[in-house]
Formats: structure tokens, sequence, C-alpha cells
């Protein structure tokens, strides 16, 4: 029969200090403060397996095949991770802000999401799946804490492949995240690609677009931050036709001349600093989509016979609408003027037409001039044009002058009146002559005069985009014809090289 010695503590004869101790299912070795140490190099557990294991300066725990559990609740330092994250199973709808260790499902189908890093600390990492194969559609935008760098940039990460998967690391402040577990993804610098109008020329690193009918502006990359991602633009409206006259009478009888298309721009590619740039100053150009973008290049007002003029049409890209010119007053018709992008001429005794109708900030055009009346010779107001508005008609007889247009350099291309090294538009027609012995009104730069005390009395046409037409003038015994105004043209131009 074996012999057994059945103790609950051996301690140590000297001191009383415990050596082993048990207290229910607790063993314990050594007391507080003592150093337990084992002859052998390795701990092994009932089994025979290893707990702890010891190789000249390598600790194992476990053996080969063993899963190492930390306690509920417990929690480690100084391991780092193993390349894997915790994949979050609540699905991110909306704006994400990543936490380190965290991978995220990204379900884009209500529109384009943004992920925002966490500050980079070397070995951090998270992960991000396109949920519903989406991101060819919208796009998830990663963006990195501050100025740090995604794949050497500091440009936006934008994943926009269908199904998409990637995990990113923090390697060091030089390259900053960079993408493991995935080829595809490849942080470069872009610029915005496109193709459409009717014309398309190139300025040193910018491309121009000119739009002079309808079409669309189809943007087949969006470019990033790092390259190209918005358009500067020129919008303009069809100018108005001038107002025609009904031949009244023996005594004078002058038309207004028509206001201007409306125009907005944005110039933040070049300095434009010609009389169009306080119109320039503090717009943001228009950023951009992979996508087809309408442009509608508004038609002109036909001059008026015996009657009003028409009234130009907006012209417009994305978010940007220009409005038509206002319509130029015909003598015995309306006879005031008409609100527009730039405000009709009046006739007779009459008001201004209103410009920048509606109202948009920068303003889009200015004001008409009234029409003048004295001695029964009735002068047409010049019509508003962008940059000034149109002059009144003058009592003497004298059609008042058209508002100036805008100019700009050649970064827009060359079209509309060059004087100065720049290129003019939307000027207002000026105002038709109301006795036999004075004059049109001259046209504001980019626009056209108005008509003559002799025959035909027909104010010519605008010859500049978006310019207004002359009105009619004095033609006893007969009715004159206003001059049509001009069409409108849209012009789009971006960065698409370095």
């Amino acid at each position: 029969m074996t012999s057994k010695i059945k103790v609950d503590n051996i301690n140590k004869v000297s001191d009383d200090s415990n050596i082993i101790s048990k207290c229910g299912t607790t063993v314990t070795v050594g007391a507080a403060s003592d150093g337990v140490r084992t002859g052998a190099d390795n701990l092994q557990a009932a089994d025979g397996g290893n707990l702890i294991s010891q190789s000249g300066t390598t600790i194992t725990l476990g053996a080969s095949g063993d899963t190492i559990t930390l306690a509920s609740g417990a929690s480690q330092t100084g391991f780092g991770r193993t390349g894997t994250v915790d994949w979050q199973t609540a699905i991110k709808t909306s704006t994400i802000t990543a936490v380190n260790g965290e991978g995220y499902f990204v379900n884009t189908t209500g529109g384009a999401i943004t992920a925002n890093l966490p500050a980079g600390v070397v070995g951090a990492i998270v992960s991000f799946k396109d949920y519903a194969q989406t991101f060819d559609t919208n796009a998830l935008t990663i963006v990195a804490n501050g100025s740090e760098k995604i794949e050497g940039l500091t440009s936006d990460l934008i994943l926009d492949t269908e199904g998409l998967a990637t995990t990113l690391v923090y390697g060091d402040a030089t390259k900053g995240w960079q993408a493991v577990n995935s080829n595809e993804v490849k942080n470069i610098v872009k610029y915005v690609a496109a193709s459409g109008g009717n014309s398309t020329a190139t300025c040193g690193d910018f491309k121009i677009h000119t739009f002079t009918g309808p079409g669309t502006f189809t943007v087949t990359c969006a470019g990033n931050s790092g390259g190209s991602n918005s358009v500067d633009y020129l919008v303009v409206a069809g100018g108005g036709g001038g107002g025609g006259n009904n031949g009244y009478g023996a005594g004078g009888r002058g038309a207004g001349g028509a206001g201007a298309g409306g125009v907005r721009l944005a110039a933040t590619t070049f300095t434009n600093g010609g009389p169009s740039a306080p119109r320039s100053a503090c717009v943001s150009a228009l950023p951009v989509t992979a996508t087809g973008f309408p442009i509608t290049v508004g038609a002109a007002g036909a001059g008026g016979n015996a009657t009003d003029g028409g009234q130009g049409s907006n012209s417009s890209f994305s978010t940007i609408t220009s409005a038509g010119g206002g319509k130029g007053a015909g003598h015995c018709a309306t006879f005031h003027g008409v609100p527009g992008g730039s405000g009709g001429g009046g006739a007779n005794v009459s008001t201004a037409g209103n410009g920048n109708t509606p109202p948009v900030a920068p303003p889009q055009g200015m004001p008409s001039g009234t029409g003048g009346a004295s001695n029964n010779n009735f002068a047409g107001g010049g019509g508003g044009g962008f940059m000034a508005a149109g002059g009144n008609g003058n009592p003497t007889g004298n059609g008042g002058s058209g508002g100036a247009g805008g100019g700009w350099p050649s970064a827009f291309g060359t079209n509309g009146q060059s004087s100065g090294g720049q290129y003019y538009m939307a000027g207002g027609g000026g105002g038709g002559v109301g006795c036999q012995t004075g004059g049109g009104g001259a046209g504001g730069i980019g626009g056209e005069g108005g008509g003559a005390n002799s025959p035909p009395y027909t104010a010519g046409n605008a010859n500049y985009f978006g310019g207004g037409g002359g009105g009619a003038g004095h033609a006893p015994g007969s009715t004159s014809t206003g001059g049509n105004g001009s069409a409108g043209i849209v012009i789009i131009r971006y960065k698409f090289q370095n």
C-alpha cells in the first residue's frame, strides 16, 4: 500500500514562511516577495504539454496548436497587432471616424461617404470593405489626420472601384498610411479629364471647352486635390433684342436698346486683372464629379419691328444659371425698361429696367437707362451691360449709350471684342435716336449701337456673345426694326496636367 502525507501547508523551518499552500482550489507556491524558480526549462500542464518554455533568450507561451486567450476584462500591452483588425458589425452609412485596430463595412448606396483616419502611430491599422458593391457609383473618400500622408501624398485617398476592400497600415511620417492586402489601391495625383463643346483648346497646363450651342460637358475623371478637382467657368446668357419704332407721327421716336445677357464666372486658375475682376473675386471654382453636365446656351432675343424686342434666354452649367438680357422697349409699346440679366432700355418717358434679375452675388448685370423726352423728341435708353448701367436717352434726341460689357484675358479663349489685351462680351445695346439731328446711342463694349436718324433707321445686330441689340432709330411715317441680340456662350477651364 502506498503511503500518503496529507497537509495544507509546507513551511520553511527557519522562519515558518510558506513554501506551498492550498486554500480551496487555489495552490500558492512561495510567499509574498519570494522568487520561485524551477530547475527545468519548461512549466508543463498535467497532460505534459508546455505552458511556458524557454530556449536561450526566447520564451514561448503554450505549445504548437494551442490557443492563448486573455481572460474577460484582461488586456495586453507590448505585443502589437498581428496585421488584422476587429471588424465592426454595424454597417456604416455615414461619415466614419476610424479607430486603430478596427475594420468597417461601408454601404455607399445612399451617397458618397468620408472616413477620417486616426492619428498616425507606427503600426496603426484600419480596414474598409465595399459592403454593397457601390464604390464605383458613390466613392469612399479616406482623409488622413491633419497633414499626415496616405501613400506618400497629402491628398485624400478615393476608393471608387466596385467591391474593393483594403487595409491601411501607418508606416512612418514619410509615406504615412499605406495600403496592404490590396494591389488595386494607389493614391496618385489625378487631374480632371473631360470632353464636350463646340471647340476645345489648351492654354499651357489648362484645357478650355467652349460651347456655342447646347451640349454635354462629360467628366470622365474627377481628379483629386493633388492635381485638380474643380473647374473655372464663364456662363453668358443670350442678349435681348432692341426695341422697334412704329413710325408714330412726324416727331422723333427712338426705341430702347436691349440689355446684355447675364454673366457669371469663376477665375481661380489665372489672374483676372481686367475690368471684370471685381465680379470674379471670391468666387470659388466649381467641384466636379465623373458624370455628364448638360449645357444650355441661351438664344438671343430678336429685334422688335414696331414693338418691343425679344427677351434673351438663359444659359446654364451645373448649378450656375445666367439670366437672359432684358428686351429693348419699343416706342408706343412697353415704354418702360424690362428686367433681365442686364436691364433692357426704356423708350419715351420711362423707368429703367433692373439688372441682376433674379439676384445673385456677385451681380450678373446692370440696369438700363431710361427713355428721354423733350419737345416731341423721344430718345431710347441704353441697355445695361455686365459691368455698367445703360445711359439715359438724351432729351435733345441722342439715344442713351449701352452699358459696358466685361473683359477677361485669353485664359477663356479669344471670343468677344478684342480691346487692350482683353476680350469683351455682354455689352448693352445703344438706344435709338429720337430726332432728326441726333445720333443713336453707342453700344457698350461687347454690345451694339442704336439706330440712326436716316434710312434704314434699323440698329445692327450685336456681334459679341451676350450683347444686347440696339434700339431702332427715328423713322417718321414708317416702322423700323431693332437689332437682334447675340446668343450666349459657356466656357469651362480646368488644369489637366502639370
